[in-house]
């Protein structure tokens, strides 16, 4: 049996990929620099191990008793040092390789324009040739567009048709490319593993059969939302100038939105014979047909522990809720064991409280009832025990883990989707609490939502997850102690 071994697994192509394989028979393991990010996904029959393609140790470890690795790694979220990340991360894999008894590498790059590239698009090149440069054969899939849910460039679009009324639209938009469904581009990955093994090294363009441009692809999902898409010419707007208004109105993080958007300027297409289709047969899908399979696979998505990106309940299951999320994230160590942590985290709300500033979180239950929400009366099922499904006053449990995380989703009233998660680990003889909350915001009132009310959730957040760690009665003796001596003598 084919062991496969599979680098960036928890990343948008990987997150698909490790199921489909073990589904076919293959032996999987998959790897990324979070293993709680895999463990999340409740995959059966996969093996989840911790790799960083930034750390040589790390690789020979996962790539031990592997036949073949999919290379499927990129630092496009790192920041302006993504090139070099790459580059590293590249030669690290390429030597790691060498030094195993791995048969072959296949890498996932980018379509490339006939002439110049962006950033992002030079480095998915220069990583291609990286890798053949070491001794291991790499077969490379250049793919353009690919159509699935999750996909970056497939949610700008999403964001674009459900929160723009009015489009002014900036050059890009006449810009041609050749979108493949997810499905599709699977077809290809998988089907390279049954090719014969002739040791050189390829390269192959995974293309969808039809070549549209980017106003195309917007107006094309619209019709199959049954949204109206109106696109207004405006030239003067740059990849680069549209790239910092789409921070603006979209979810998608800008970290990854703005390298893919500085790239739209270029054509995207391959106008060679398609050599990939020649030697895996399938049957290819229209864009119309892959949007409308990816917003079915939401539909029939399995549920998972706990919040991951995208997860269709946790969006409410509604397609017009984003797929990317906005995001705070708190983190605090602390001397109290994870079992002290815990009794307070399971504890939370009704009687209770919130902890820090309740009568907030009561304002809003009230505000949420006058609109017609469930407010807070509902309270919770038992004082100090949760399971699935328990209301939590305007919230839902989603998903809870006795000991160390609980999983909460919104019920109220909302232009969007809502996840607050609390979560406790032991550290040493203390433990860490960390607070994460997560919205998907839906349309631009989702978008002004979320703007609007970031700096009193950065507050609220932060100060949960503090008297979290320090313990409610005991900050709450301090705080007590604390206005005493700030109280006037006379």
């Amino acid at each position: 049996m084919t062991r496969v071994l599979i680098l960036g697994a928890s990343g948008y192509v990987g997150g698909h990929l490790a199921p489909r394989l073990a589904s076919e028979g293959f032996e999987v393991r998959a790897a990324a620099r979070r293993i709680d990010a895999l463990h999340a996904r409740g995959w059966q029959g996969i093996e989840c191990v911790r790799a960083d393609a930034l750390d040589p140790e790390s690789l020979r470890e996962a790539l031990d008793g592997v036949d073949i690795t999919y290379y499927l790694v990129h630092s496009m979220a790192s920041g302006r040092d993504f090139s070099e990340l790459d580059r590293l991360a590249a030669a690290n894999f390429r030597d790691a390789a060498a030094e195993s008894r791995l048969n072959r590498i296949i890498y996932l790059g980018g379509v490339q324009p006939t002439n110049g590239a962006s950033p992002h698009l030079a480095s998915r090149l220069e990583t291609g040739e990286v890798l053949r440069r070491g001794q291991t054969p790499v077969t490379e899939l250049r793919a353009g567009i690919v159509v699935g849910p999750g996909s970056a460039a497939f949610e700008v679009i999403r964001d674009l048709v459900y929160h723009l009324p009015l489009m002014l639209a900036p050059r890009w938009v006449g810009s041609r490319s050749q979108p493949i469904a997810l499905d599709d581009l699977l077809d290809y990955l998988v089907g390279l593993l049954r090719l014969e093994d002739d040791r050189k090294s390829q390269v192959y363009d995974a293309r969808g059969p039809e070549t549209l441009t980017y106003a195309d692809l917007l107006r094309q999902f619209g019709e199959v939302v049954g949204r109206r898409v109106r696109i207004v010419p405006l030239p003067v707007l740059t990849p680069r100038l549209s790239s910092y208004w789409l921070d603006l109105v979209t979810a998608v993080p800008a970290n990854v939105a703005r390298p893919l958007i500085d790239g739209l300027k270029h054509d995207l297409i391959s106008d060679g014979p398609d050599e990939l289709l020649g030697l895996i047969p399938i049957q290819q899908r229209t864009y119309v047909d892959a949007v409308n399979d990816a917003l079915a696979a939401e539909e029939s998505s399995e549920l998972t522990v706990r919040w991951t990106e995208g997860g269709f309940r946790y969006r409410r299951q509604r397609h017009d809720v984003s797929w990317y999320d906005k995001s705070v994230r708190v983190t605090v160590a602390s001397s109290r064991s994870q079992e002290q942590v815990w009794r307070d985290i399971s504890s939370i709300g009704a009687e209770r409280g919130w902890y820090y500033a309740t009568w907030i979180w009561k304002l809003r239950g009230l505000i949420d009832r006058a609109v017609g929400g469930v407010g807070m009366r509902r309270g919770r099922r038992h004082p100090t025990e949760l399971r699935v499904d328990d209301p939590l006053d305007f919230w839902r449990v989603a998903a809870v883990e006795p000991g160390r995380s609980l999983t909460l989703v919104a019920e109220m009233k909302l232009p969007g989707s809502a996840v607050l998660e609390l979560s406790v680990q032991a550290d040493g003889t203390g433990s860490v609490t960390t607070l994460q909350a997560h919205f998907h915001p839906a349309g631009v009132w989702g978008l002004l939502y979320w703007y609007g009310l970031w700096p009193i959730h950065m507050v609220m957040f932060r100060r949960l997850a503090e008297i979290l760690a320090a313990g409610p009665r005991r900050r709450a003796g301090a705080d007590r102690a604390h206005r005493a001596t700030r109280r006037p003598t006379g």
